[in-house]
């Protein structure tokens, strides 16, 4: 079998990093699925990609009860391996919101003149998110967001929980921003409440290390067909403090 040229090589490495851009952590297995290669030469291209400091193994999260065995590996990208993806105007977006935050006198009123305008901004956004939103059938409502999204370069994606749904953002253009302004998190949660008509809980975001953004959307799955008439009484938001924007819940 003929050795591909370096150029190929690292055509493919690149592809398997977008692949897990797209798509979240990934196994091996996935990863030779949707790129059509061998198992095997899926893991040469993540050991030339982990020894770059561009992907790195972790251990497959499970939500809800674990199986015997030891869990899947998967592969997510690092700080790295994101700043190849389109984040050059971090600098820039960093240095805008510490103007924000200074010019409204730092402390409490710097970091509530900073949420200010990440509700701003997201609603600005949210126009074209609830034009789609409106358009689908209200059990499609969360893939038609996670399409809206994906046009806007967050590469979500909606999945079924044991009850309910949930949307995953696999890539977040402010990641670095938001590491340092959770408001910009908590400002996103509160428009997804507001576009789906129901509370909804973040469970995970990149800002915060984890290898996706990971949104709860209660209520939307199996159990509301089951019930259908049973329908949220309140409009109703689950935001972290700005100290916890984005972790698990213990």
């Amino acid at each position: 079998m003929p050795v591909p040229a370096p150029d190929e090589q690292h055509g493919t490495r690149n592809k398997v990093a977008r692949s897990i851009l797209d798509h979240g952590p990934s196994t091996a297995a996935e990863l030779a699925l949707r790129l059509e290669l061998t198992q095997a030469a899926v893991r040469r291209h993540l050991d030339t990609l982990v020894a770059d400091g561009v992907v790195e193994p972790r251990e497959k999260r499970v939500y809800g009860a674990r199986g015997r065995g030891r869990p899947a590996k998967v592969f997510a990208l690092t700080d790295c391996g994101r700043d190849a993806f389109d984040q050059a105007y971090d600098e820039l977006a960093m240095d805008a919101l510490r103007w924000i935050e200074q010019s409204a006198g730092g402390g409490e009123a710097g970091r509530a003149a900073v949420a200010a305008f990440a509700r701003a901004r997201l609603a600005a956004q949210a126009v074209a998110y609830r034009q789609a939103v409106e358009a689908a059938e209200p059990e499609s409502r969360a893939q038609a967001l996670a399409r809206a999204l994906s046009a806007d370069g967050y590469a979500a994606t909606a999945r079924s929980a044991p009850v309910g749904e949930q949307l995953c953002q696999h890539h977040c253009p402010v990641a670095h921003a938001a590491e340092r302004y959770p408001q910009l998190c908590e400002a996103e949660t509160e428009v997804f409440s507001q576009l789906l008509g129901t509370h909804v809980q973040r469970l995970a975001t990149i800002a915060h290390g984890d290898g996706v953004c990971t949104t709860y959307i209660p209520g939307t799955g199996k159990a509301e067909k089951a019930s259908p008439s049973k329908t949220p009484s309140k409009t109703k938001t689950t935001t972290a403090s700005a100290s916890t924007a984005g972790r698990n819940p213990e």
